[in-house]
């Protein structure tokens, strides 16, 4: 169950010093110390599924990434990193993208609009959109014009989840195993998923996203033994939730410091999401 594939293993392996460098590999697991704008990464069309979140630009402070782009530089950003994704996944490849609505910091952005719209440019196609409520409307502090229309703010307590695919939307290929629950299949299909973030003091990472988006994702959209890529690994919650759920998992992360803690996070967490698999109870091991 948990050994990589041959075609993976002889793309991972192939000599690519200066490129990329093997971090990590735990079971079907691995993690890459590299930078996802490279291009030379990888030379073969291996993803499955990707899921993934990544900088939103707006000034968080990462160890290793400059978060505070001209717009103009984070959408070329964006188009870089999804057109290389999408030359290195598979033609019913998937593309799970946890981004911003909007954004004020520096100017009112449509970044979900604007970010779909460049995936597009690069070949992605685009399927639907998963809006995920937070709940988090209580921690606003700006109201722009109180009780006044001369300049109010709206905020929407929401990020997106935009579902892409490359070339065919239905699956023929892979496993043909779902584990998926009929109780889950009927909640997450419909457009608004509601959950909680996650903690940045708990995990120790800036930016970290709930196990919660990438376990419905991987269930939803893929296969047992389907390959899962995170470009932007951070944390690791992709890569450890997609082992966790007997997928096998290759992540991208431009910073040292997040690969060891993606590391210790997978260690620490293998088998320890209970799911459905053929009518029965299982945990992972």
């Amino acid at each position: 169950m948990y050994e990589i594939a041959e075609d993976v293993l002889n793309m991972v392996e192939e000599p690519n010093y200066g490129v990329r460098k093997e971090f990590f590999r735990h079971k079907n697991t691995l993690l890459f110390h590299g930078d996802i704008l490279n291009k030379e990464l990888f030379d073969k069309q291996f993803i499955d599924l990707i899921v993934t979140s990544p900088p939103y630009n707006v000034g968080i402070d990462y160890n290793s990434n400059d978060d505070e782009l001209s717009y103009e530089q984070y959408l070329n950003f964006s188009e870089q990193w999804m057109k290389n994704c999408y030359d290195w996944s598979k033609t019913q490849a998937r593309f799970c993208l946890n981004i911003p609505l909007d954004k004020n910091k520096g100017g009112h952005r449509s970044v979900g609009a604007d970010l779909t719209k460049i995936a597009q440019k690069v070949g992605w196609k685009y399927k639907t959109t998963i809006i995920w409520n937070e709940g988090n409307i209580s921690r606003r502090t700006a109201w722009g014009s109180w009780k006044s229309a001369s300049a109010p703010v709206v905020i929407a307590p929401v990020e997106l989840i935009v579902v892409l695919y490359r070339d065919e939307w239905k699956k023929t290929n892979g496993s043909k195993i779902s584990d998926i629950t009929g109780d889950e299949f009927k909640d997450w299909t419909q457009g608004v998923w509601v959950f909680n973030g996650e903690s940045k003091k708990r995990i120790g990472h800036p930016a970290p996203f709930p196990k919660e988006l990438p376990y419905r994702c991987i269930k939803l959209f893929s296969y047992q033994n389907d390959l899962v890529f995170d470009p932007f690994v951070g944390s690791g919650t992709t890569l450890l939730v997609a082992q966790n759920l007997y997928r096998k998992a290759i992540g991208i992360e431009l910073d040292s410091e997040y690969c060891e803690l993606a590391k210790n996070r997978i260690l620490k967490e293998t088998g320890t999401i209970n799911f459905e698999l053929n009518g029965k109870k299982n945990i992972t091991t």
